[in-house]
């Protein structure tokens, strides 16, 4: 039975509604918690001190970064998605998040020698060297797995053991770090936006303003490499240059989301899958559809996080990865039972 076409407008609508509606509800919650009288009140300048101190200062620099991050990161899975021809492409399964934490840790250890000594230079710096951790990683993972061109399988199995490799060395500079900066490192590594402030939303807002309509621009080219090399070839698309200028903005847009965001896997596997169900494969629409889905699956998970447990947080990156675990078993399992 074929399935029924649904109006994107309508579809990017909903989500862009669900997006306000869940930012609406996250400003109420947390330890402190804000009636929407109080929330309303405070965001036209009329609420007290306290309340101005938790709604501008602590809840929407860290709500704004996580729908900033969730769809630079989604935008980063389709991408990769497409460019691989492989539904479980990600770059926190395939090495690109560990490299640019590895490079970001790097950075703190030797130049900043303390988590806490950060100032507002090296917190714009650390995008740059997330980039850069994340390119090497890239590059190191497309060197070894070609062969006569890139068989999407290959590549992805030569990232797995490639973010295996990344994850021990990055043990290993933790380990030397002092015990504070240690716990601080683990906690961020595992996808935490705690602590954000303006600085980290000003860090990240043109790294995605910039590399999201750029991605969206080219999705034509997306198009032609998702039919195949052969194919896109014979249709006149440069497969390799292509290939390659995508890789680069999946990459940019990974390092700088995993610099203030940490290591938040699954989510670049999981928004994608989810827009293609219910908007399409067309990636013109697709990756609108699947940046909207990563910000409002990052901003959901953020509010369970700071609130599930009262007092204590439970880092984003984890609640993202019990959801986003389920589903790539569900993946996994649908391959299996296709083959």
């Amino acid at each position: 039975m074929k399935r029924k076409e649904r109006n994107p407008i309508i579809v990017l609508s909903v989500l862009f509604f669900l997006i306000l509606l869940c930012f609406f509800v996250s400003l109420n919650l947390g330890y402190i918690g804000l009636g929407p009288l109080d929330v309303v009140k405070t965001i036209f300048g009329a609420g007290t001190d306290q309340q101005q101190l938790i709604l501008f200062e602590f809840r929407l620099p860290r709500m704004v970064l996580a729908l900033l991050i969730g769809a630079g990161l989604a935008i980063a899975g389709a991408v990769l998605q497409g460019i691989t021809q492989n539904d479980l492409a990600d770059p926190g399964i395939i090495g690109i998040n560990t490299g640019a934490g590895l490079a970001v840790v790097l950075f703190i250890f030797f130049f900043q020698g303390s988590i806490t000594s950060l100032n507002t230079l090296s917190i714009f710096v650390m995008p740059f060297a997330a980039l850069i951790g994340g390119s090497l990683a890239a590059l190191l993972i497309y060197l070894l797995a070609w062969k006569d061109g890139i068989s999407p399988m290959r590549l992805i199995l030569v990232g797995i053991g490639i973010n295996a490799a990344l994850g021990a060395v990055l043990i290993v500079f933790q380990l030397k770090m002092n015990p504070d900066d240690f716990m601080q490192a683990t906690i961020w590594l595992s996808g935490s936006i705690w602590g954000a402030d303006w600085r980290y939303v000003l860090t990240i807002i043109p790294w995605v303003v910039l590399l999201i309509p750029l991605a969206i621009i080219r999705a034509t080219k997306l198009n032609a490499l998702t039919l195949g090399d052969d194919v896109a070839t014979g249709i006149g698309v440069a497969v390799e240059r292509e290939r390659r200028i995508l890789l680069a903005i999946s990459v940019a847009l990974a390092g700088s989301c995993v610099a203030v965001g940490g290591g938040i896997a699954f989510l670049g596997l999981v928004a994608p899958h989810i827009a293609r169900k219910i908007i399409g494969v067309n990636h013109q629409l697709m990756l609108p559809a699947t940046a909207l889905i990563g910000a409002l699956l990052l901003l959901i998970a953020d509010t369970i996080g700071r609130n599930v447990l009262g007092s204590s947080e439970i880092p984003v990156g984890l609640v993202v990865s019990a959801i986003g675990g389920l589903y790539f078993i569900y993946l996994l399992i649908k391959v299996n039972r296709k083959k």
